[in-house]
C-alpha cells in the first residue's frame, strides 16, 4: 500500500503586523500577513542564539474573513496550511518567494505566566 505524501507545513508563533486585506472582483478577499518563529539554540562554547524566521502567510474567502476579525499584530497562534513556491521577474531579475497557503488557524492566547517565561 503507498502512502500518500501531503503537502502541509504547521507553525506556531507572532503575527508582526496587522494583516493587509485586497478584495477582488465579485467580492472574493484575500488576507495577507506575515508570522515569526522563534527557535533558541546553544553553541558549542555555551553562548545562546534566538534565531527568528519570517514566514508569509496568505488566506483566502471564509478563512480570509475570520483573520481580518481575529487577529492583529502581536497575536500569537498555531496555523496549518501548504507551501506554495513562486517565480516572478521583478527589474528583469527573477525572483523567488514562497508563501504559506492557509487551511486552519487558531488564536494562543498568553497568560502572564508565558509571556514571563518567554
Amino acid at each position: 500500500m503507498e502512502t500518500m505524501i501531503k503537502n502541509r507545513v504547521q507553525l506556531m508563533g507572532n503575527l508582526g503586523k496587522d494583516p493587509s486585506v485586497h478584495e477582488f472582483d465579485g467580492g472574493k478577499r484575500m488576507a495577507r500577513f506575515s508570522v515569526a518563529t522563534n527557535e533558541r539554540f546553544t553553541y558549542g562554547d555555551g553562548q545562546a542564539k534566538d534565531d527568528t524566521q519570517w514566514h508569509n502567510v496568505v488566506a483566502w474567502g471564509r478563512i480570509a474573513e475570520q483573520v481580518i476579525q481575529q487577529l492583529r499584530k502581536g497575536s500569537r497562534i498555531s496555523l496549518e496550511g501548504r507551501l506554495v513556491h513562486k517565480v516572478y521577474e521583478k527589474d528583469g531579475q527573477k525572483r523567488y518567494s514562497t508563501d504559506v497557503v492557509l487551511s486552519s488557524f487558531q488564536p494562543i492566547e498568553v497568560t502572564a505566566e508565558v509571556a514571563e517565561a518567554a
